[in-house]
């Protein structure tokens, strides 16, 4: 379906709970001026989605799914987070648990340090990006969901540095800008991030 046909509905479910990822989307749509309500799941009394992909474009599309069978509006979902080549990808798709408890990002932050540790050579750089796929659906048996994918490259730190963000960004280094990601105001992040870049696309669909 064309993009117009969701919008004639007036409104998009953002398939998130989470506080620092909403507050991310509400900026870019502000920026985006779309003629649509964008309403959190959790305005619903919606919950997360069980996230069993094995990708980040499989969980997008089960969170986006799974907020339209609720609400029975159009939905789209963000499946995000970081990897590490030199740790085979990881985390991935289990960023936002990947120390066990979902969501608690300084357990994540340490378990990232711990593991790269070791690995660590003379000052050698260690490679990471961020990764987002925005899975958008009409419907939740939306045959055709349409996928947008940002991707942000830099480093990985060995300790933290910012207090702007969530999740990674105090270990994420953008060496051409010298600044962790968590050292940018949000305006700054969402021009040049894995998800302003997602945003960008979704847009562009939207004047195609």
């Amino acid at each position: 379906m064309a993009a117009t046909d969701w919008r004639a509905q007036g409104t998009l479910v953002l398939a998130s709970n989470n506080k620092g990822k909403i507050a991310e989307f509400e900026t870019l749509f502000a920026q985006l001026d779309l003629p649509v309500q964008v309403i959190p799941q959790g305005q619903l009394n919606i919950e997360d989605a069980v996230e069993d992909g094995l990708s980040f474009v499989e969980n997008a599309i089960l969170k986006a799914r799974h907020a339209a069978k609720i609400s029975g509006k159009p939905a789209i979902a963000d499946d995000s987070g970081l990897c590490v080549p030199i740790l085979g990808g990881a985390p991935g798709i289990y960023s936002a648990r990947f120390a066990g408890e979902h969501g608690n990002d300084a357990a994540n932050n340490e378990k990232l340090l711990n593991k790269l540790k070791p690995l660590r050579q003379d000052g050698a750089a260690i490679e990471g990006m961020f990764v987002c796929v925005l899975a958008l659906v009409e419907h939740a048996d939306d045959p055709l969901p349409q996928i947008f994918q940002g991707i942000w490259k830099g480093e990985i730190l060995a300790e933290a540095r910012g207090e702007n963000g969530f999740g990674y960004d105090p270990l994420f280094w953008l060496p051409e800008l010298g600044v962790s990601s968590a050292e940018m105001s949000k305006a700054e992040k969402n021009k040049i991030s894995h998800r302003g870049q997602a945003m960008q696309l979704f847009k562009a669909s939207l004047q195609a």
